[in-house]
C-alpha cells in the first residue's frame, strides 16, 4: 500500500523554478520511498495523505521558530503526520553551492521529508550520511523514471 495522495502545494513567488519537474519527480520517488518506509517501519507506507508546501524565507522562520523554537528559515521541516513543508530561498542557496539545479534541490529536500516519514533519521552523522545517499539514489531513480 502506498500514500493514497501526495499534493504539492507551490505557495512562494520570489524564487522560480520548474514546479511541474518537482511534481514529476516526487511522484515518481513516492513508491521509492515507501517501499524504504515498509523495510524500516515508517508511517509512510500506510499514510493516507502527504501534504508538501514549497515556501519563502519568512513562512519557515515562522514555522522554525514555532515548532522547533530554532531562529530562522531551514531548508525542510517534516512533520510526522505527514506534512513537509520546503524552503525555496534556501533550496536556491544550498543548489548554487553544490552546483546542483534548483528544481532537483527542491525535489531532494521533498524526499528527505519523505524519508523521514519513511522512517530514516540524520540526527548523528552515520544516519546523516545514509539518509543522503538513500536520499540521492532515489532521486537518480525517479529522474530515470519521469525521461521515460
Amino acid at each position: 500500500m502506498s500514500c493514497a495522495c501526495l499534493n504539492i502545494g507551490h505557495r512562494q513567488r520570489a524564487i522560480a523554478y520548474d514546479s511541474t519537474r518537482v511534481d514529476a519527480l516526487v511522484q515518481a520517488a513516492l513508491p521509492l520511498c515507501t517501499a524504504v518506509s515498509r523495510r524500516l517501519g515508517g508511517p509512510l507506507a500506510s499514510c493516507a495523505n502527504i501534504d508538501v508546501s514549497v515556501i519563502g524565507t519568512r513562512a519557515m522562520a515562522r514555522v522554525h521558530r514555532t515548532f522547533l523554537n530554532i531562529p530562522g528559515a531551514t531548508d525542510v521541516i517534516t512533520f510526522p503526520y505527514g506534512e513537509i513543508l520546503v524552503c525555496a530561498p534556501v533550496a536556491a542557496a544550498r543548489a548554487g553551492e553544490f552546483q546542483h539545479a534548483l528544481t532537483d534541490e527542491i525535489a531532494l529536500y521533498i524526499i528527505h521529508g519523505l524519508l523521514h516519514l519513511a522512517g530514516h533519521d540524520d540526527i548523528d552523522p552515520q544516519g546523516s550520511a545514509r539518509m543522503a545517499r538513500e536520499q540521492e539514489r532515489i532521486l537518480r531513480a525517479a529522474s530515470g523514471l519521469i525521461r521515460k
